[in-house]
């Protein structure tokens, strides 16, 4: 079973709890985009990621503006060179823009690998700090993804953030 059908099941059950049984639930949810953008870890993991594909993005760029330049001559100056020269030219402005697609295409790839890793380890630690929260509030459940509607009393995306950064800080040290 998926988590979209086990959310929707827990929900429909709460729903049937009598009032009374329902008060004394205590709920909250997180926002999880929240988390994943803003958390120490999130941001430390965004640099890596820049600093490991940086270079590969930089010459992907430099690779492309020397395309537009060889087009750029080629429409400037192509009347007066020689039907050989503009042929060979053709054939070089090919060759890169398959280059540079393939190029493209393997650093798209390469980064949405990465970013799943990323995602995937983040989304661990963020359960953990979850886990810690839930216990320390003595929570009886906390949502955290597929949440279409939750009053904002309940919200306790901020002590997660909080638990995010300690735990960040005891890695750090």
């Amino acid at each position: 079973m998926n988590k979209r059908t086990i959310l929707c099941g827990l929900m429909f059950g709460l729903m049937l709890v009598s009032g009374a049984a329902s008060a004394e639930l205590k709920l909250a949810y997180v926002n999880a985009a929240m988390l994943l953008e803003e958390s120490p870890q999130a941001q430390k993991a965004g640099n890596k990621l820049k600093e490991e594909f940086g270079t590969r993005e930089s010459k992907l760029i430099q690779s492309k503006q020397e395309l537009d330049e060889m087009q750029k001559r080629l429409s400037r100056d192509g009347s007066i060179m020689s039907e050989s020269n503009r042929k060979q030219i053709r054939l070089d402005i090919l060759s890169r823009q398959r280059d540079i697609a393939r190029d493209e295409d393997a650093l798209r790839q390469d980064i949405a690998i990465r970013r799943s890793d990323v995602i995937s380890s983040l989304q661990e630690l963020i359960r953990a700090a979850i886990n810690v929260v839930g216990k320390k509030g003595k929570y009886d459940i906390i949502f955290y993804d597929g949440i279409a509607y939750a009053d904002p009393a309940h919200d306790i995306t901020q002590q997660i953030l909080e638990e995010l950064k300690k735990s960040d800080t005891k890695v750090a040290k």
